[in-house]
């Protein structure tokens, strides 16, 4: 559910910052060609902003389950061996400046979105509940009340 609130809110920013795409910059600056330059790296963007809507509360799923290993290597991983290789492949050795750049980072952002919704999906929430279940009752004979009465 939050998931898909946060996949709705983020498509719907995405979709209000594509159709302002030509006016935006005019908020920040008067120049032409700034302006230009930004409603040309809007699309970029645009996917930016969906996938960074999707991506950390996917993470913070996984985070709460007790994951933050598996998070931290999927992160690792998605960056440093595909985003930023990718990027400076497609920025440099391709010619695509910023614009390769910036979507190799995306590249790396969508691979861990997708690997988090693959982790999502799989996962026995069932279990997951069992196992929240223990860790609090582990705890529970423990529990004292953080003012207690010093008398």
């Amino acid at each position: 559910m939050v998931t898909a609130l946060s996949a709705f809110v983020s498509a719907i920013a995405g979709l209000v910052t594509f159709l302002l795409r030509d006016k935006l910059s005019y908020i920040f600056t008067g120049g032409e060609i700034v302006s230009r330059a930004v409603a040309d790296l809007c699309p970029l963007l645009v996917g930016t902003i969906v996938l960074c809507g999707i991506q950390p509360v996917l993470s913070g799923v996984a985070v709460g389950c007790g994951w933050q290993a598996t998070v931290a290597y999927i992160n690792i991983g998605c960056y440093y061996f595909v985003g930023i290789p990718l990027g400076v492949l497609l920025g440099f050795k391709f010619d695509f400046g910023i614009k390769g750049l910036w979507g190799g980072m995306i590249g790396g952002t969508l691979i861990q979105t997708l690997i988090l919704i693959w982790i999502t999906l799989r996962t026995d929430w069932n279990k997951e509940v069992e196992e929240a279940r223990k860790r609090l009752d582990k705890w529970d004979d423990t529990r004292q009340p953080l003012l207690a009465n010093k008398e």
